[in-house]
C-alpha cells in the first residue's frame, strides 16, 4: 500500500519504512511525529482511489528523523567573455529527513 502526498508545496510516494527529504520545516523537533492529511492517491492492492482534490480520511503518519540536514553543494558559476567578469557562489538546501510509519486510508 502506498500513496502519493503533498508535503510542503511537493508531491511524494509514501511507503511504510520509506525514508524521505523534504524542504526544511522550521516547526518540528527531532522525535516528533508528523500527519499529513494533503492525500491525492492511494493504492490499496491494486485499488487505486484518486482524490478529488485529495482523499476523504486518509493521512500519512511520519516520525522526525532529523530536523535539519543539508544537502549536496551546487555551484553557480557566472562569466561573460572578455570581460573579466567572473563569480562563482555556493548553495546547500536545506532538508528534513522523514521515516513514514503507515499510510492510513
Amino acid at each position: 500500500m502506498y500513496a502519493i502526498v503533498e508535503i510542503n508545496g511537493q508531491q511524494f510516494k509514501a511507503e511504510a519504512g520509506r525514508k524521505l527529504f523534504v524542504h526544511h520545516m522550521s516547526e518540528v523537533e527531532r522525535g516528533a511525529t508528523v500527519e499529513f492529511d494533503r492525500v491525492l492517491l492511494v493504492d490499496k492492492e491494486g485499488n487505486i482511489i484518486v482524490g478529488t482534490p485529495t482523499v476523504e480520511g486518509a493521512k500519512v503518519v511520519c516520525e522526525v528523523v532529523s530536523d535539519l540536514v543539508k544537502g549536496d553543494k551546487v555551484l553557480v558559476f557566472h562569466k561573460k567573455r572578455r570581460k573579466g567578469y567572473r563569480k562563482l557562489k555556493g548553495h546547500r538546501q536545506q532538508f528534513t529527513e522523514l521515516t513514514i510509519k503507515e499510510v492510513i486510508a
